[in-house]
């Protein structure tokens, strides 16, 4: 299913996150100089831009379209080619990748599957970051990038490999321009909490959570009297869609995390 712009996220501006704790910090690392790898001895070494890298890759080499019939029947699953999600993505590129503010549009993707869509949309995304913008804020963008995406899945295998997918394109991206993004750094664990904060499992049909509960998003907010800031504001899905009405759920309460 193509993904679809989210409500208006509340007003943007600077920095990124890892949450420690309710009032902890977040962390990035420095970003290598642009079109730079540095080695050992300190010489840099020229690099393939991510989104040629991307351009030359095969996505639906090893890709089944199709799990199985009872699936296909009992759900409606049936996964969508990488050059027809290139096509509809191609619709929205503005928001995606060319327009001002790119980095912290935001898109839903109701239906995720194994997260075909969800990494074009960060590919594309993390390719434009790498083309516009200074390379020393490339770690706190490709945060915010990632916040940007949000996703149901009802199926529980898919909605794991969709979080893997997620996780391992952000990886990806960092390893190719030589920024240490290891399971250790707090630049992974910064990815890893938003993929599983913002990558949920439910149905989008009902608004509910396996478990019965309201599913719960959260915007990532950056602050725009001091750009070192970022808030956390909780949301339920099913706010979005009751058009206009009062929404008495009571959230959690996050005070802003300090970017460093």
């Amino acid at each position: 299913m193509t993904p679809t712009a989210l409500a208006t996220a509340p007003p943007v501006t600077a920095p990124a996150f890892e949450p420690r704790s309710i009032d902890g910090t977040f962390v990035t690392p420095e970003a290598p100089a642009r079109g730079a790898l540095p080695l050992p001895g300190g010489a840099p070494v020229s690099f393939t831009s991510y989104r040629r890298k991307i351009a030359m890759s095969n996505p639906d080499a090893d890709r089944l379209f199709v799990k199985s019939r009872h699936r296909v029947k009992t759900y409606g699953e049936v996964f969508t080619p990488r050059s027809m999600v290139d096509q509809m993505l191609d619709l929205v590129s503005e928001d995606l990748e060319s327009g001002d503010g790119f980095v912290d549009k935001t898109f839903l993707e109701p239906a995720a599957g194994d997260g075909n869509f969800l990494v074009a949309i960060l590919q594309r995304k993390l390719a434009a970051i790498e083309e516009r913008l200074d390379p020393s804020t490339w770690p706190r963008e490709s945060l915010f990038a990632l916040a940007s995406i949000y996703a149901i899945e009802l199926l529980e295998d898919n909605h794991q490999d969709a979080q893997a997918a997620l996780v391992s394109e952000f990886v990806k991206f960092h390893a190719s321009h030589g920024t240490p993004c290891s399971p250790r750094t707090d630049l992974y664990r910064a990815a890893l909490f938003l993929v599983k904060t913002n990558i949920l499992r439910g149905n989008t049909l009902t608004g509910k959570t396996p478990d019965g509960d309201e599913i719960e998003f959260s915007w990532w907010t950056r602050q725009s009297d001091d750009p070192s800031l970022v808030r956390r504001e909780p949301f339920t899905f099913n706010s979005l869609r009751e058009d206009g009405a009062f929404d008495f759920t009571v959230y959690a309460s996050y005070e802003p995390c300090l970017v460093h």
